[in-house]
């Protein structure tokens, strides 16, 4: 295998790092993952894919650009693409997302994700701090992504995220750069790292925007992997084809205390739920709903407590 060089490392956010109840739930409904997933390429290519990127966006979105204020900065979130109704209103956008995978991997790129998966409850009932829960899910994805770096015949790494707020930033980049370089001396491959994640303006990026979209996607598929979904279509074999196999070896979903294996690569888009198995003779893609489900895990958590 030959150097890569340098790897660019795109990424945004999957989900949010608030508590996840159910999907049913007055406030706390919104995602029972959290992480970032986007992709990875050789800086000689980056630009080539951006241009890409570009091309596409404005042939399938030509109308709605064009009659944007600033149609240079105009932009698609991949939420408002990876709907429940989009394959069967918009499969357009879905051949566009395709199409640029499969570009992504003939330049050498790679998809990438990580994720956790949320304990059941409320904020006081998971002592949830979110300053955490980043960190972690922050400290976890540059593991990997160094990881990923490392078996490219060692390139070095550079990262790319979102633009967050000052005071955020301010907080987050110290943190990621003690967390590079501690644990570099125990782990050779957090060298490849570069600088701590730089965070970039999607509007100005092609890059982060597709990131944008990646992220959607693997969010909708962890979801249906969790929990009663709306976006089973996101993992049916005639939707986003191009991503299987296309995820680095490092790609992982990390599940909460389960009795099955974490989800790996491209498992997260698999049809048949290891989390909720199909019974003999019970439809493809049905499963308990969330309110049912919540009663049964409060009954198990309430058995479990000392005394009981």
């Amino acid at each position: 295998m030959h150097n890569l060089g340098v790897l660019l490392a795109y990424i945004d956010e999957i989900g949010e790092p608030g508590a996840f109840v159910a999907r049913d739930h007055a406030r706390f409904n919104t995602s029972p993952a959290f992480g970032y997933a986007g992709f990875v390429i050789p800086e000689t290519n980056a630009r080539r894919f951006g241009t890409a990127f570009t091309e596409e966006k404005r042939r399938v979105f030509k109308t709605e650009i064009e009659r944007a204020a600033n149609p240079g900065q105009w932009e698609r979130k991949g939420s408002s693409i990876f709907r429940p109704d989009t394959m069967a209103k918009f499969p357009q956008q879905i051949r566009v997302f395709n199409g640029l995978v499969r570009t992504l991997r003939a330049l050498g790129g790679s998809l990438f994700y990580y994720a956790d998966e949320k304990p059941i409850g409320t904020p006081a009932q998971t002592r949830l701090d979110t300053a955490q829960r980043e960190t972690a899910a922050m400290q976890e994805t540059l593991n990997r992504l160094a990881r990923h770096s490392e078996s490219q015949d060692g390139s070095n790494l550079m990262v790319m995220i979102d633009q967050i707020n000052e005071n955020q930033r301010s907080e987050r980049v110290p943190n990621m750069y003690a967390h590079i370089l501690g644990r570099a001396s125990s782990h050779p491959e957090m060298r490849r790292i570069i600088e701590p994640p730089m965070h970039v303006d999607s509007v100005l990026s092609a890059n982060i925007q597709f990131a944008d979209w990646v992220s959607a996607c693997v969010t909708r598929a962890i979801e249906f992997q969790i929990r009663d979904s709306p976006y089973r279509w996101v993992t049916g074999p005639k939707a986003v084809d191009a991503v299987r196999g296309s995820f680095t070896r490092e790609s992982k979903l990390r599940l909460w205390k389960r009795s099955v294996p974490d989800l790996n690569h491209s498992e997260v888009f698999r049809s048949e739920r290891p989390l909720h198995p199909t019974p003999d003779g019970q439809l493809l893609g049905s499963s308990i709903p969330d309110a049912a489900l919540r009663k049964l895990r409060a009954g198990a958590q309430k058995r479990r407590q000392p005394g009981m």
